[in-house]
């Protein structure tokens, strides 16, 4: 039980955010020369952040995934990741985000209210939020699977993406996004990376890979297991991931070794100091003693009580 916990914490604190900004521009890579990304837009100098801004370059051009079809001018995407709810209150400040944005062009009513549009995404559908739009009438729509339209309800037109519920096909990259990812799905996107040689692409494919391995391990480890090829594959892949590690476990045993080596001088300095001024403290007392007449028997034997001597170190003292 506390191992799961445990595990369950680790995923937790995966940086999931920069996986999906990486798995979007994938998931839009047919139509990257006519889109611009913003990752973490600022919406004024206060600390309100988008998650992501896609500005769609050409009124007229037709994006080809299905999730960019409904895409506006300006598209804010708020991300959800495994552990999120995503509540009303969420598509709320979503919608808050855009009137904000719309509100900070660059003179009276530069950004248009029909140009803006707010698309949210989350690996299982938020039950919720959606009895809730059914309850007040809200208008919802799904052209397509794992794909919804609020079409009423919201001042800006706004997109919810259900990452479970996306074909495999058509979206390989976001069904990455999850610490549930099959084998198949795995194996299937790790042969694809190892055709590209475009850099731009492999760094994003790198940053979906690093959350992904680590949130679905033991899918990584039947794969090694497998395939030798593979296994390559997902060592050159997670390269940046090992060597962190490894970087991480040889800075940590540096400094445990010199915080060892610190302790056992400092224990060792202690212990000769302590040696010393009890050595001087016995002879000062065998001195102090015989000055009393005390003759050497009863010295070795207070010797012996006082300072815990065996009865060859009291002697010792007294020659």
């Amino acid at each position: 039980m506390a191992k799961e916990k445990q595990e369950a914490e680790k995923k937790q604190k995966l940086q999931w955010h920069p996986a999906f900004a990486a798995a979007l521009e994938m998931e839009l890579l047919e139509n990257k020369d006519d889109l611009e990304f913003e990752r973490e837009h600022n919406l004024n100098r206060k600390p309100l952040l988008i998650d992501c801004l896609v500005i769609k370059k050409k009124k007229d051009v037709v994006i080809k995934n299905e999730i960019g079809k409904f895409f506006r001018k300006y598209n804010i995407i708020e991300y959800k990741s495994a552990r999120d709810s995503l509540s009303i209150d969420d598509v709320a400040k979503t919608q808050g985000y855009a009137h904000l944005y719309k509100a900070y062009g660059e003179s009276v009513n530069a950004i248009k209210f029909d140009e803006v549009a707010a698309i949210l995404i989350r690996e299982s559908k938020p039950i919720g939020l959606f009895k809730y739009f059914e309850e007040n009438k809200y208008t919802v729509s799904n052209p397509y699977r794992g794909i919804y339209y609020i079409e009423s309800g919201l001042k800006f037109p706004t997109q919810i993406i259900v990452g479970k519920e996306l074909t495999h096909e058509n979206h390989e990259w976001f069904n990455l996004l999850s610490d549930k990812v099959t084998k198949q799905e795995m194996a299937r996107a790790i042969e694809y990376s190892r055709k590209v040689r475009n850099k731009n692409e492999r760094e994003l494919i790198d940053a979906i890979f690093e959350v992904s391995a680590l949130a679905n391990k033991n899918v990584v480890e039947e794969l090694k297991m497998g395939d030798e090829d593979m296994c390559q594959a997902l060592m050159e892949i997670m390269k940046p991931e090992i060597e962190e590690v490894v970087n991480t476990a040889v800075l940590q045993e540096r400094k445990e070794t010199t915080e060892r080596v610190e302790r056992e001088t400092t224990e060792r300095v202690e212990r000769e100091t302590t040696e010393r001024v009890t050595e001087r403290a016995i002879k000062v007392a065998v001195k102090s003693l015989r000055r009393f007449n005390m003759s050497d028997l009863n010295i070795k034997m207070t010797l012996m009580e006082d300072y815990n001597l065996s009865e060859e170190e009291a002697l010792s003292y007294l020659k």
